[in-house]
């Protein structure tokens, strides 16, 4: 079972008013409205589209209501026991669940019904294409689904600003096409390579250029060059 990490350095704990909805408005809407009895919700979408940020930002919502979430994904190996202070349950990475885990996922939408938890699911695939379990696949498509967009790139943009705002980062256009241009476009990659440029102007005492950049990157290489 994952514990969401607290807000510590760079590292922002996500909300939903961090989220920026784009086409993803819908699944945003409904997710700050679940409530206790709600039928399961299922997110799926490529990889850095904001599906685990919808889903972080759910479990701190309903922790800073006074609830507890359990957590579970790919990662964690079995069993997965179910605590009754829990008032929500993530499985994620849902299409990626082995076997046993996929049983043990079942198990926890068993318990859930009974005790009248919501399940919020997550994957890269629709429900109709997941490798699962039929009584499980069945399960994540019978409730709310949304197919999570990823960002267009002013949008990209606008979030990859705010994030240097929000660390003090003094983001030119120039370093921001140089991101753009020259890395994967979604914000989970994007965001990573953002924490490691203010990381590595911090450790040189440089501000944030392309050359800055561009050094980073080449320092990086270095080891794998020899």
């Amino acid at each position: 079972m994952r514990q969401i990490p607290l807000a510590i350095g760079a590292q922002a704990r996500r909300t939903f008013d961090s989220f920026l909805p784009g086409a993803n408005a819908p699944a945003l809407a409904h997710l700050t409205t679940l409530s206790q009895q709600a039928a399961p919700v299922y997110l799926w979408g490529v990889t850095g589209a904001g599906k685990t940020h919808l889903l972080e930002a759910l479990v701190h919502r309903v922790e800073a209501q006074g609830g507890r979430a359990g957590w579970f994904s790919a990662v964690d190996p079995v069993p997965w026991t179910p605590l009754p202070s829990w008032s929500l349950i993530v499985l994620d990475e849902c299409d990626t669940f082995d076997p046993d885990q996929q049983q043990a996922a079942f198990a926890l939408f068993v318990e859930a019904s009974d005790r009248g938890v919501p399940v919020v699911g997550a994957g890269r695939l629709p429900p109709v294409d997941l490798p699962l379990r039929e009584d499980l696949r069945t399960r994540l498509a019978w409730g709310h689904v949304f197919a999570v967009q990823p960002l267009g790139e002013a949008e990209v943009r606008a979030v990859l600003r705010r994030e240097a705002d929000r660390r003090g980062i003094l983001l030119s256009d120039e370093v921001m096409d140089y991101l753009m241009t020259r890395f994967d476009r979604d914000l989970k990659h994007l965001t990573r390579q953002l924490d490691r440029l203010d990381e590595f102007s911090l450790s040189t005492k440089r501000l944030v250029t392309v050359p800055l950049l561009k050094q980073m990157l080449a320092e990086a290489l270095a080891p794998v060059a020899r």
